[in-house]
């Protein structure tokens, strides 16, 4: 069948009609009404299009809206509640330069994180106050009149005591990392912090596994407008990006396991887990024994051997992180395509965290458990319960291969 062109334009024009009608239209950041100087800072940090709990829950937030969201790890949580934080800040008078924003954190590291993500899209003056640093350089940074601080709950209630930190002007209250906020460990300080903050201040918390019980203690802990408890669907990082394996070592062999799984790997970026801190040095030194570059992080470390600790494996100078799970959470480093768990944590969360930090923003990794006969097992549970993939492995000729290649060689 042959067409006149008068047919062909018109063929065009339907089948291109139809196509446009077909088109997805992607929110962007404009539509979520972002201060406009925040969206030219995103497209510099190549960040143009809002994920699904951003599109979420900026709303609810601009509303000023009391609530508490989960999202897995590597979906975009800390700009979920900083864009519209910072933009009411922008567009807000601050006539007598208080303090407006407090975000609680459970370790420096988070802390410092969310002051570095606030610096790459705002300049709004903000002081990181965290327990372990001189307090007397904290309260000079006060006088700078910062409009947000982030820090530790006990730093943050010890300033308001010492009344260097003033908390009547304060509108909003972000617990990041919920759950462990409000965990038996730091239930006091963060819910001291609570009483001390006026009535009507906004309340946001966050995290990968906050649930019902959180936001029920929360709740319970101050006489507020309804929480709401915000979930976001599976997006499946756990199991759609991040492949999950398993290698038998006994426990005297696993820091040598450790050794071969690198040299093998190769990985561009590697974070160890191991839940015993006082393994830490062990591992460490052992490595370096073995000529492995390596840094370590505990919360035994002083802190700015933590910041020193975090900067290079930040930056590359060093590809392999041995940790506690003080990195577990809330720890955005980009490229680490590997993580290994030197052993299981008793909580299936903290092992949801710790295979979280690969596999974020869209990328893929690989999260490893080295493990004896009765780790292997709980793994095994671990595996039907969250509905994983686990492959097993071994370490063969330099490589980390199936174990039917290692049977095949044996005939």
């Amino acid at each position: 069948m042959s067409l006149s062109k008068t047919e062909i334009i018109r063929v065009s024009y339907i089948f291109n009609k139809r196509a446009d009608n077909c088109i997805i239209r992607s929110m962007d950041f404009k539509e979520l009404n972002i201060d406009e100087e925040l969206i030219l800072k995103l497209e510099e940090n190549s960040i143009t299009e809002p994920t699904a709990v951003q599109k979420k829950v900026v709303p609810l937030i601009a509303e000023h809206k009391n609530i508490m969201f989960q999202s897995e790890t590597g979906t975009g949580k800390t700009f979920a509640y900083l864009l519209p934080v910072l933009t009411e800040l922008k567009n807000t008078p601050n006539e007598k330069k208080a303090v407006k924003v407090m975000i609680a954190s459970p370790t420096y590291e988070l802390a410092s994180q969310i002051k570095v993500q606030i610096q790459k899209i705002s300049d709004i003056k903000t002081a990181l106050l965290i327990g372990g640093a001189p307090i007397a350089r904290q309260i000079e940074f006060l006088k700078e009149k910062p409009e947000i601080v982030i820090g530790g709950p006990s730093r943050l209630l010890e300033l308001i005591h010492l009344k260097k930190l003033k908390a009547d002007d304060v509108n909003v209250l972000i617990l990041d990392e919920a759950d462990r906020l409000l965990s038996k460990e730091m239930r006091d300080e963060t819910k001291g912090l609570l009483d001390r903050l006026p009535q009507k201040v906004q309340l946001i918390g966050n995290s990968a596994t906050v649930s019902e019980f959180t936001r029920k203690t929360l709740q319970d802990a101050r006489e507020t407008d309804k929480i709401e408890l915000v979930t976001l669907p599976m997006e499946d990082v756990l199991r759609k990006r991040i492949t999950h394996w398993a290698i038998y070592a006994e426990k005297r062999d696993k820091i040598d396991t450790l050794r071969s799984f690198i040299n093998a790997e190769k990985p561009e970026k590697l974070i160890v887990f191991t839940s015993k801190s006082d393994q830490i040095d062990n591992i460490t030194g052992k490595l370096q024994f073995k000529k492995i570059e390596c840094e370590k992080l505990s919360g035994k470390s002083d802190k700015r051997d933590r910041k020193a600790a975090i900067d290079r494996f930040r930056s590359g100078k060093v590809k392999v992180l041995i940790t506690t799970d003080l990195t577990s959470r809330g720890i955005d480093i980009q490229g680490v395509t590997h993580v290994v768990q030197l052993d299981l944590p008793e909580s299936e969360d903290f092992f949801i965290h710790r295979a979280g930090r690969t596999g974020r923003n869209g990328s893929c990794g690989i999260n490893c458990v080295i493990g004896d006969a009765k780790e292997m097992q709980r793994y095994a549970n671990l595996e039907k319960k969250l509905k994983l993939c686990v492959y097993p492995k071994v370490l063969f000729k330099g490589e980390v291969t199936d174990p039917s290649r290692l049977e095949l060689a044996k005939e």
